[in-house]
């Protein structure tokens, strides 16, 4: 059904919460030192600039390093306070060392949900509205954990809202699984963040049945971690001369057309300096554009594009 207010922009905190992460660029636009003390200014900083966007959606993880330590430092602060969403079920191990072999662990047990809670709530717990599962995919012992699924319905029950996040190229699976779960005869989830993009739209049916039933939705990795930006595209490209002819950016014409989805409550920017935030927010004061975007890029096959995604370099 459509929306009775337009689709909003959001901040995630993925890429400036630890020193590495899969952007195409990214080394380009943080420093070379990232100690805690010098990503936390940046987010502080890219926070601010968000409040002054009109940006009041923002979007973190136990996973994202230190990423809710950095919210949490910025809201005690802060005059206007964003909806707060975060996400349990993956852990951060690669203490701080860009170079780590593996970045995050995912775990979706009772044992691994009450310490992450433990910890979200102990930096987030007075601002924190909605707590999200991190990437619910067929694999995850979370569909036949039936006391987990009560103890979450208890998590709402106290105030906190209740979604998840999918990935991989079965995600429609999962969003309409998802959705299917109830506890004592209500829906578990009332939101879903899923990858959706102008190169990965596969979720959009699903998504848009979820968005029918009434769970608001979420959409990440607008531009694709980066190849859906004029770093990522091809200047001679029909999406980059869409983008000229309208005097944006790449990334702007990629959110606009996230953004005109009639199923799409939140887009979430990625940006890890002021200057993409705004180029990104750019995408608001544009005509919709999603009956054009096929004309600019072709969607690749779901297997194809998760396969790319999985080989970018974390840096």
């Amino acid at each position: 059904m459509p929306h009775d207010s337009p689709s909003q922009l959001g901040l995630g905190l993925a890429a400036v919460g630890r020193p590495a992460y899969l952007t195409l660029g990214r080394d380009a636009d943080l420093p070379a030192d990232r100690a805690p003390a010098v990503l936390e200014a940046r987010t502080h900083e890219l926070l601010t600039a968000a409040t002054a966007l009109g940006v009041e959606y923002v979007d973190t993880a136990r996973s994202y390093g230190r990423a809710e330590e950095f919210l949490a430092s910025w809201l005690r602060t802060a005059e206007a306070v964003p909806f707060v969403a975060s996400k349990w079920g993956y852990r951060y191990t690669a203490d701080w060392r860009p170079d780590a072999t593996v970045h995050e662990v995912k775990e979706h047990t009772t044992a691994a949900f009450e310490r992450q809670l433990a910890e979200t709530t102990a930096l987030l717990g007075p601002w924190l509205r909605l707590y999200q599962v991190h990437s619910l995919t067929a694999d995850s012992p979370l569909w036949t954990d039936r006391p987990l699924q009560h103890r979450l319905a208890r998590l709402r029950a106290d105030g906190v809202e209740l979604g998840f996040s999918t990935s991989g190229a079965a995600q429609a699976d999962a969003v309409r699984r998802g959705l299917e779960l109830t506890v004592d005869g209500a829906p578990l989830f009332t939101t879903v963040q899923s990858t959706w993009n102008l190169l990965e739209p596969s979720a959009g049916p699903a998504l848009a049945e979820a968005s029918a039933t009434g769970a608001r939705v979420v959409v990440k990795e607008g531009v694709a971690n980066g190849r859906l930006t004029d770093r990522g595209t091809a200047p001679d490209s029909p999406l980059a001369a869409a983008a000229r002819e309208r005097g944006v950016g790449v990334d702007a014409l990629a959110l606009a057309a996230a953004l005109a989805q009639p199923w799409c409550d939140v887009v979430l920017s990625g940006a890890v300096t002021v200057a993409q935030l705004a180029s990104n927010a750019a995408a608001r004061s544009l005509d919709p554009v999603a009956d054009q975007a096929g004309d600019w890029v072709q969607p690749e096959d779901p297997a194809e594009y998760w396969s790319t995604r999985s080989r970018l370099s974390w840096r």
